[in-house]
């Protein structure tokens, strides 16, 4: 503390002492201007705390709250004694806030204390304001009730603030962080410095049930498993609830999930969940999709060729089913139909659904559909452009798969080993090249598990000319050569007709014409006979 006086000429000397609280002085500190010595008065309060510098500044160490107190300095000389107060204050920063006796848990509607905040150490004392969120909390009957107690500690003059904080929360509380903030004085004016926050365990009762379906798809199919979870929003959260099930009379207790596998359609329906006293209830609706086909006939189907076939493909669904048909892994543009079964109709047949909206739900069943029919034989020959051989084909039908053989009666030479075209859809033909030297007959046999056809063919020598047979046509063109065929027949019968009106007008003709000629040759003959006996007279007469 520096003297606030000037130090005059002829100082003698100067003095600091401060006033006790009824004003009396008390010194403390000496010191000569002309032996510049320094003396300390024998206070216990300063003893060994002082120090009196040559420009009268005093000092003082370990500052305590009792040197809060008026300072006077004296500087003396022969004629004057000047004296300068100093007002010292002490000030001393108190401990950081720190939030004791915490409550465990906070329940909404019910006043308790949520703790106290603690500052301790301070000088001059200072005070604790609470806060929430950063807001301060202002006293309100019942829901905020605070109150503050400064205790001084006799021995060193600091104090203690404590406030204790009553709270009623509510929901809106949860995850709230509270702190407190102590405002204190300093040198340089006014401080604060505030707690760590706390956020406390706010209990509630539950105010509204939830219940949900796991997973949360609602496309659910038979065959999966469902959880369905009920949950409330109190907090702590409720851990047992009645679930509810399409079927059941009463409520089942379970924890917070209710697990259902292997769900089938009669599981549709309403689901409910509550609390355990059957109040606050929730729902919700499940539909579990299904799909049904039925293929009749299905499996393995045999039919003989020509019979007729119904096929059938059922579906039932929980939706609309798109239905498709595929043979030998070719999808069909239309379902098919057997009104009469070809051999080209056998085939495995697969029909198959989907419901598009519900992933994975798919059903399909197969027909192993088999046509069988007794080998049927068509012959054909036909020359060979060398005019050397003869080719005969064995046309053949039937299923299982016939085996040919081959036999000649006659004489001629075969040029070839027998040929077999591809077995498709019931048919392929066998083929023989011979060299006939006199007129043969070629057996065809075919003979399959139903039945043995044997056809036999003529085919005449090379040497005799004789008109080919055309070859087997396609089933494409059968309709056309059969018009054609028609058509020839009906010129012949015409040509035939004709021929025959103009065979009777011309017998008939030939038959006048002889009886006219017969008639002049019996005429001619007498005039012939007239003329030989006029010749025999005349002669016999000369």
């Amino acid at each position: 503390m520096p003297c606030p006086l000037e130090v005059p000429d002829g100082l003698m000397f100067g003095k600091w002492k401060y006033e006790m609280p009824n004003g009396s002085p008390v010194f403390i500190a000496f010191r000569s201007s002309t032996k510049k010595n320094v003396q300390y008065d024998d206070v216990p309060d300063y003893k060994d705390r002082l120090s009196l510098s040559e420009n009268y500044t005093l000092s003082i160490r370990n500052a305590r709250i009792s040197d809060e107190k008026r300072f006077v300095c004296m500087l003396v000389t022969e004629d004057d004694v000047s004296e300068e107060p100093t007002i010292v204050k002490v000030f001393k920063q108190p401990s950081q806030p720190e939030i004791l006796h915490q409550a465990n848990l906070l329940e909404t509607e019910k006043l308790q204390m949520l703790g106290e905040c603690v500052s301790r150490d301070s000088y001059p004392e200072g005070n604790v304001t609470w806060y929430k969120n950063g807001r301060v909390l202002q006293p309100v009957d019942d829901v905020v009730v605070i109150n503050l107690q400064k205790i001084v500690d006799r021995t060193t003059g600091l104090f203690t603030m404590t406030s204790s904080l009553q709270y009623m929360p509510t929901k809106e509380d949860v995850n709230a962080k509270f702190s407190c903030i102590v405002t204190y004085y300093g040198p340089s004016g006014q401080k604060t410095m505030q707690s760590e926050p706390v956020v406390f365990d706010v209990h509630y009762p539950t105010e509204k049930v939830t219940i949900q379906v796991l997973p949360q798809s609602s496309n659910i199919k038979e065959g999966d498993n469902i959880t369905l979870k009920c949950s409330g929003n109190g907090n702590p959260p409720p851990q047992e609830f009645l679930f509810y099930i399409p079927g059941e009379p009463e409520g089942i207790r379970s924890s917070d999930t209710y697990i259902m596998t292997d769900v089938r359609r009669n599981a549709t329906g309403e689901y409910k969940c509550s609390l355990t006293d059957k109040s606050m209830m929730d729902s919700t609706t499940i539909t579990v999709h299904y799909l049904d086909l039925q293929l009749t006939p299905s499996g393995e189907v045999t039919k003989q060729i020509g019979e007729a076939l119904p096929v059938s493909c059922t579906i039932s669904s929980s939706r609309n089913a798109t239905v498709f048909w595929i043979k030998d892994n070719t999808r069909m543009q239309t379902s098919p139909s057997f009104s009469s079964l070809q051999y080209q109709d056998a085939g495995n047949y697969v029909c198959e659904t989907t419901l598009q909206e519900v992933e994975g739900l798919r059903k399909r069943q197969t027909l192993k559909l088999i046509v069988e029919g007794k080998p049927q034989i068509k012959m054909t020959k036909k020359t060979n452009t060398n005019r050397m051989s003869k080719t005969i084909i064995c046309h053949v039908e039937g299923f299982p798969k016939p085996a040919v053989q081959w036999t000649v009666t006659g004489s001629g030479s075969i040029l070839n080993k027998t040929e077999e075209t591809k077995y498709v859809n019931g048919k392929f033909s066998s083929k023989i090249v011979i060299a006939p030297e006199e007129n043969v007959t070629l057996t065809c046999i075919a003979e399959n598990e139903l039945e043995r056809t044997v056809t036999s063919m003529n085919v005449s020598a090379i040497s005799i000319p004789e008109y080919d047979e055309p070859e087997d046509r396609s089933d494409d063109n059968s309709e056309k050569v059969n018009d054609q065929a028609k058509l020839i027949v009906g010129i012949v019968v015409g040509l035939l007709l004709v021929a025959l009106i103009a065979g009777v007008v011309y017998w008939l003709y030939v038959k006048k014409s002889k009886s006219a000629s017969k008639h002049v040759d019996k005429d001619l003959g007498n005039i012939e006979e007239n003329k030989k006996l006029e010749e025999n007279n005349h002669k016999s007469e000369t």
